[in-house]
């Protein structure tokens, strides 16, 4: 039997039950891992119900920092039996099947070109502990102690990251160290130790921090100068305003007097929640929401009045499967144009893209800004895979001198000073009008809106020439928006190849390690990273500069190549779709593969 191998350099899964307690022993295996100074990505993969369904945990190590997921699993860890079908056909040639072999492995999941590891967990667990509950969750840290013999991990590592854990109730410290130790001393009496696949230190993560995208977008909202957030829970969005409000109460309270300075209130539903935002916006806080495809949906008709009455709307979509409740727990970019062009009517709204938690946490406070700045909604556009699972990132970093834009917001002194106030006149020729909070001025100044055609002075109007002023007037505005939203990522300087490639948010991951893989069968590509909407003239030119542009998304129906067309008057014929809809995070290896089945590569590889 062959024997696979690879230094800081494998994907392990661990397939367990929902609900078994599982969830905090796998996150610590990554952890340590990542504090041995290796690049790590672990996927959680989960059920939308409590409990009682398979779960799977994936891990992929790779000391060359690519983080995107990888087809196939090199070592798993199968603790349950509902899914060990599935488990023993994902193993790749001469990987690792761990299983509980407290009792014995059955014929039929047994391969004769992989290799077999039984460690006895729930038999240690059960002579160790006496609570059954305590033997279920021990089973977990006896399985990660095997791991540290089996795969090389620093013990004094994991007993840190447990006392760190702990630290507010050291009584469960020795217990967690005992089922570590058991877990590494059978290990280690039973079998060669380290395997083929093994981990050695590194310096390959240097100042990078683990963080999830949800989190990462929490703090950027707090240090993004929000004080308001209105939501509806909805998977997988709920840790967005949980991590605001968590560190809300760390730097939003006043010390003298305990006082919250900041509101967050959940609201009966989505709808209501994004209404709530137009009303704190309109008075002069800033707000957001935090949602998915569905709220977007019910959100639809208050983002158009938004959008029509010129009121500043920061919304986070962390996308999931769709449509309808599709699979609420796997991962998609399938709201791109149900978010661009959300509402009746003509619409079109800023969408930015990050694809990494430091970019959820810059373009957080970014996209605040460019709320008050064009008065309109903007979308921040993460994903389930970007929001909730961790990724190595840089670190979050905001200037302790940056300055909110709040555009263009005319004081008491500059109402005064105005002879007649016109709440929908574009003085600059940007298209952007000045706008005013309520009571600024006794007199002067918008003290209500109306989501009804107005003309330049707000008046209620149904004269057809007036309501194509304010709406030319908008349009005027979004080419404006064009200098501020995020620029294009290029990966090369000028086009130096026929065709190129273009991606954006968890693509990113993948296509980049996809182009070094396509780069070794001598299929070369230019690579653009968009990271927002509207498109500037960058993006424009970068497809006009190739004979065919492929571009990787995560849907069905080539939502953002739909988009590029629509938008920049492409030939559809140009762009070729990569896709991935299966809810799982797409892979270099797919990416590779579509590409080189294309009619552009097909018979060259043939060949």
């Amino acid at each position: 039997m062959g024997q696979a191998s690879g230094v800081n350099d494998f994907v392990i899964r661990f397939a367990n039950v929902n609900g078994s307690g599982s969830a905090s022993a796998n996150d610590m295996f990554a952890k340590a891992i990542f504090r041995m100074g290796i690049p790590v990505s672990p996927k959680n993969i989960f059920p939308s119900n409590i409990q009682g369904l398979p779960t799977w945990y994936e891990v992929r190590v790779n000391d060359k920092g690519y983080l995107g997921r990888r087809e196939g699993v090199d070592i798993i860890v199968s603790v349950n039996p509902q899914s060990f079908d599935k488990d023993t056909e994902i193993v790749k040639q001469g990987g690792y099947f761990i299983y509980d072999n407290s009792k014995p492995l059955h014929d039929q999941y047994r391969r004769e070109d992989i290799n077999y590891i039984g460690i006895p967990m729930i038999k240690l667990a059960m002579e160790h502990y006496t609570n059954p509950r305590q033997q279920q969750l021990f089973k977990n840290i006896i399985y990660v102690g095997a791991l540290s013999e089996l795969l090389g991990i620093e013990m004094e590592v994991i007993k840190g990251i447990i006392a760190e854990q702990f630290q507010k109730k050291p009584k469960l410290i020795p217990p967690n160290e005992l089922a570590l130790d058991l877990g590494a001393n059978y290990a280690r009496e039973n079998y060669d130790c380290p395997l083929e696949f093994r981990l050695e230190r590194s310096n390959g993560v240097g100042d990078s921090i683990l963080i999830d995208g949800n989190t990462a977008g929490g703090i950027g909202a707090v240090f993004g100068g929000a004080t308001v957030a209105s939501w509806y829970p909805i998977t997988p969005s709920t840790s967005f305003v949980g991590a605001f409000e968590e560190f809300a109460n760390k730097l939003r309270v006043d010390k003298d007097t305990d006082r919250k300075n900041f509101a967050i209130i959940q609201a009966e539903d989505e709808l209501a929640a994004v209404g709530m935002v137009l009303g704190a916006t309109w008075n002069g806080a800033r707000a957001f929401t935090a949602t998915s495809g569905p709220g977007v949906s019910l959100m639809s008709e208050f983002l158009g009045l938004a959008y029509f009455a010129e009121i500043p709307v920061t919304l986070v979509n962390v996308q999931r499967a769709g449509p309808s409740t599709g699979m609420p727990t796997r991962t998609q970019q399938a709201d791109i144009l149900s978010s661009a062009y959300a509402s009746h009517g003509d619409t079109r709204h800023i969408l930015l893209f990050p694809n990494t938690p430091e970019e959820c946490f810059r373009f957080t406070a970014q996209a605040l800004d460019l709320a008050d700045r064009f008065q309109t909604p903007v979308i921040l556009m993460t994903d389930l895979d970007l929001g909730m699972n961790k990724h190595v990132s840089p670190p979050l970093d905001f200037s302790e001198d940056q300055k909110y834009d709040i555009g263009k917001v005319l004081d008491a002194e500059a109402l005064e000073n105005t002879e007649e106030y016109g709440r929908y006149v574009d003085v600059d020729d940007d298209g952007i009008c000045y706008r005013t909070l309520p009571g600024t001025h006794p007199t002067k100044g918008a003290f209500f809106t109306r989501g009804t055609a107005r003309d330049e002075m707000a008046r209620y109007t149904e004269d057809g020439a007036a309501y194509k002023r304010v709406v030319d007037r908008l349009m005027k505005k979004w080419e404006t928006a064009k200098s501020y939203v995020p620029e294009p990522e290029l990966f090369q300087e000028g086009n130096k190849n026929d065709n190129g490639v273009i991606f954006f948010g968890t693509t990113t991951y993948a296509a980049m390690e996809a182009s070094e893989m396509m780069k070794e069968v001598g299929i070369e590509l230019d690579m653009m990273r968009i990271a927002a909407f509207p498109f500037n003239e960058t993006v424009d030119e970068f497809i006009k500069s190739h004979d065919k542009v492929f571009v990787v998304e995560q849907n069905r129906d080539a939502q953002f190549r739909s988009l590029l067309i629509n938008e920049l008057e492409i030939n559809p014929n140009k762009l070729i779709p990569i896709l991935n809809y299966d809810g799982m995070p797409i892979t270099a290896d797919k990416i590779k593969q579509l590409i080189e089945e294309s009619e552009v590569f097909a018979q060259e590889t043939q060949n």
